[in-house]
């Protein structure tokens, strides 16, 4: 079976429910987006790896992971996602220590979240992109195509299941806030491990540059 090349295009959380997340991966030589999704620890955890101006005081869990395989000479080579069953998308980790690979099966979040912490390569096959993989693109006709202005409602119902009745609004705006009052509570939420905060707060200054 062929292998496709994913990228991250993003972590897309609800705004109006509380703890839900869909991990957004976009097929490199293609238009097919694959939502996955993914837990708020694991959320925040991918949202620090791409995040580069977001340091942790502390390491987080695959941080330790990093560190500890970094001491022993251990290199991740590449993630595939490999099967999908019931909703569920299953994933190996493909390892390499003194020329020897090995392959550890994990959690989809958790092999992306150490992927992008080793620059590796994330993968899936084609069979899975063909059933689980959506079109977001402008105009289309097809029966998988969705107008890009309905993405961010389409992500919605993956991650809520469709559940419009318990709904409640939890966004908080920072635009009301200096820079100098964003900063401040920046480097808080880093801090206190709010990274979820973090990231929100640092999406807003970054519009203002």
């Amino acid at each position: 079976m062929s292998l496709i090349r994913l990228n991250i295009k993003g972590i897309s959380y609800s705004q109006t429910q509380n703890g839900a997340y869909a991990l957004i991966l976009n097929e490199v030589d293609g238009d097919r987006k694959l939502p996955i999704i993914i837990g708020a620890f694991e959320a925040q955890s991918i949202a620090i790896a791409l995040e580069k101006e977001i340091k942790p005081p502390r390491p987080l869990t695959h941080d330790l992971f990093k560190n500890f395989s970094d001491r022993y000479d251990i290199v991740v080579k590449q993630v595939i996602i490999h099967k999908l069953v019931d909703g569920v998308f299953y994933s190996s980790i493909i390892c390499e220590r003194e020329e020897i690979e090995e392959i550890i099966d994990a959690r989809t979040s958790d092999a992306i979240a150490l992927a992008l912490r080793f620059n590796a390569p994330i993968f899936t096959y084609k069979d899975i992109l063909d059933s689980a993989g959506v079109y977001l693109k402008a105009g289309g006709t097809d029966d998988k195509t969705h107008d890009i202005g309905k993405e961010e409602a389409l992500i919605e119902d993956l991650i809520t299941g469709g559940d419009k009745e318990s709904k409640k609004a939890v966004s908080e705006d920072y635009t009301k806030f200096s820079n100098k009052e964003l900063d401040k509570m920046l480097a808080k939420a880093v801090a206190s491990e709010d990274y979820e905060k973090a990231a929100s707060i640092r999406d807003e200054l970054s519009k203002r540059q």
